[in-house]
């Protein structure tokens, strides 16, 4: 069992960016937008135990928050677009920004607990 073995966490995170399995990097994730599957595909690495709950949706309003609001106050003071022009353009974006962002920091989210060994993924799968 490799239960004290480290696991390298940026390849991990960046699997999970690309919402890949974080041990094999070959099998998908995520089986609908944010619906983790149960087991990797192609490894058969267990994601059931993942408890990413409302991280990804935190850390989406966070990232997507910093970005917007000085854009907005830029594009603002600079330009002074009307104001249903702006609030409908910043809109757009921000929703597009959002349904970008959610998934991928959910893959992130699920690989740190991997490469943690958090919530039940230091346990050696049956069969090992």
């Amino acid at each position: 069992m490799d239960d004290h073995e480290d696991r390298a966490l940026r390849p991990a995170m960046l699997r999970g960016w690309h919402r890949r399995c974080p041990n094999c990097g070959a099998g998908q994730m995520l089986r609908s937008y944010l619906k983790v599957r149960d087991t990797c595909p192609v490894c058969g690495e267990a994601f059931h135990h993942h408890r990413a709950d409302d991280g990804p949706a935190y850390l989406t309003i966070l990232i997507v928050g910093h970005l917007m609001a000085p854009l907005i106050l830029y594009v603002f003071t600079a330009f002074r677009p009307d104001p249903l022009v702006l609030a409908s353009v910043f809109s757009v974006g921000t929703v597009a920004l959002s349904l970008y962002l959610l998934p991928r920091l959910k893959g992130v989210m699920v690989a740190i607990q991997w490469a943690k060994r958090m919530h039940g993924f230091g346990r050696s799968r049956a069969g090992d």
